[in-house]
């Protein structure tokens, strides 16, 4: 995944050059950058194939051609969705850059195991160099972090799970 700085610099490199049109590809992560006619610089959002793994959840079905280890698998799948359904998850409203605390040398909004409320502060997702409080907007336990701090996050991107029930 691109981090912000590399995504500036290219930026940067590219308005001072007489290229119009850049892609590049790191890892999973693609970007591209085009100049329009009248000097400023559009970015297409970078595309993350992380998702990819998320399709590896049909992986059910070849393992359902085994006959009798499938069946062994299916209900302890059936029971983690039961324990699941009062997890829900807090995503992105914006594009930006996640960060877990106010300041470097604050203590983190949330840590996993904290009771929260729907006002309470859970991060702060950057944009535009314009520091975004969000709130939970529901009540519970953090489960689980889903983002590093610092990292890249896309809109509708989960950021927490919460356990409410």
């Amino acid at each position: 995944m691109f981090k912000v700085q590399e995504m500036r610099e290219l930026i940067r490199l590219i308005d001072k050059s007489t290229i119009n049109e850049f892609s590049y590809e790191k890892d999973d992560s693609k970007i591209k950058i085009k100049k329009t006619a009248t000097g400023t610089t559009q970015v297409e959002a970078p595309v993350v194939e992380a998702a990819a793994p998320v399709t590896p959840t049909p992986a059910p079905a070849p393992a359902a051609q085994a006959p009798t280890p499938a069946a062994k698998e299916e209900a302890p799948a059936a029971e983690t969705t039961e324990a699941s359904e009062d997890l829900e998850e807090i995503l992105s409203p914006m594009v930006g850059t996640f960060y877990q605390k106010p300041s470097p040398e604050s203590d983190p909004y949330v840590a996993i195991g904290d009771k929260i409320g729907e006002d309470t502060i859970v991060c702060i997702v950057e944009a535009m160099k314009l520091f975004n409080e969000i709130e939970a907007e529901l009540n519970g336990e953090i489960v689980e972090i889903l983002v590093n701090d610092g990292e890249l996050v896309e809109y509708g991107q989960p950021l927490f799970k919460v356990k409410t029930k």
